[in-house]
């Protein structure tokens, strides 16, 4: 593939066309400058040496030399090739609950951008380490495979809303046992699951997803959203909230007690957000203690430079305008190369 490092660069080129017009002009100038002195044919003989070929040769080589210098300084690269780095890092997989439920407005501005927020100042934390993430409600899929792209790991999470799982509930153990599949394979990094969720409408065996993930030595570390005492669950902003079939208003509570059980078996963390970045913090300590083994990632090289061959370009052209006199020179007057 090529490319140039500054493209903005090759607007000069534009300005070639503006001095083949002032060449253009000045010739036309010298033209009627020596006609206003008499015949133009009985002048060439007063004047033997001067070659307006050579003029025009001059120009056009260092026209040519100044396109090749402007390339030069655009940065042509050409190509890049695919190469392993080592880095020194933990592989993360992030589970994040999308149900309904996850817009209840007991945490700050709700539970679902809190812990959206939450991941992002999580992710601008990593350095070497891979992180993949997986969206869940009633059912669960891959939104982010596992990788070191932390710019895409981020754009992912601005999008992600309830709308992306139209079945509802709490699938927590697809999400684990999806999870477990989604490391990389062969690698002897340590590995965790972080699971962020209110625990509520748990419909499968979650504690046996993280007993598991446990005997792979995945711990699973759970990050409760949520108020036990409740909340409703807003539709559409104002005083809109969502109701049951017989028009009562449902009251949303964290399901604590099963986000605690679903950490022992996964023999990881549990934590509860609130409206202070205390999970946060308690989730950076936990990664801050697994221990850093090599990570293989397969990156992009820097695109090779390949401005020498247009500098060489450059330079062989001022060398033949410099070369090039503007008068025939006497020694080899009788050799015509421009005839």
């Amino acid at each position: 593939m090529f490319r140039f490092a500054h493209p903005e660069f090759l607007y000069l080129l534009f300005a070639l066309p503006a001095l083949i017009l002032f060449f253009v002009y000045a010739h036309l100038q010298k033209r009627k400058a020596v006609k206003r002195y008499g015949n133009p044919v009985l002048l060439g003989a007063l004047m033997p040496d001067v070659s307006w070929k050579r003029q025009h040769l001059k120009f056009w080589l260092s026209l040519g030399a100044i396109a090749a210098l402007i390339v030069v300084i655009a940065g042509p690269q050409f190509g890049t090739k695919l190469e392993t780095v080592k880095r020194q890092g933990v592989e993360i997989m992030v589970c994040l609950d999308v149900s309904n439920s996850m817009l209840a407005e007991d945490v700050g501005p709700n539970r679902l951008e809190k812990a959206k927020q939450m991941l992002a100042k999580l992710t601008d934390g990593f350095t070497n380490d891979k992180v993949g993430m997986i969206v869940f409600a009633g059912d669960a899929f891959t939104q982010l495979p596992i990788t070191s792209d932390y710019i895409s790991a981020k754009m992912f999470l601005s999008s992600i809303s309830p709308e992306m799982v139209s079945t509802q509930g709490t699938a927590i153990g697809a999400a684990i046992n999806l999870a477990a599949r989604s490391f990389t394979p062969n690698e002897a990094s340590e590995k965790a699951i972080i699971v962020i969720t209110d625990g509520e409408n748990h419909e499968d065996d979650a504690v046996g997803a993280a007993k598991a993930a446990a005997e792979k030595k995945i711990h699973v570390n759970i990050v409760g959203m949520g108020d036990p005492k409740g909340a409703p669950i807003p539709l559409g902003g104002g005083n809109n909230y969502m109701k049951d079939n017989a028009g009562n208003v449902v009251i949303t509570k964290m399901n604590e007690q099963m986000c605690q059980e679903i950490a022992a078996a996964g023999q990881g963390m549990y934590v509860r957000a609130d409206n202070t970045n205390s999970a946060l913090k308690a989730l950076q300590q936990e990664i801050g203690k697994m221990s850093k083994t090599d990570l293989e990632s397969k990156v992009y090289s820097e695109y090779d430079e390949q401005f020498q061959v247009f500098a060489w370009i450059a330079l062989l052209l001022l060398v033949a305008e410099f070369l090039t006199l503007d008068r025939k020179n006497h020694v080899f007057r009788r050799i015509r190369l421009f005839k």
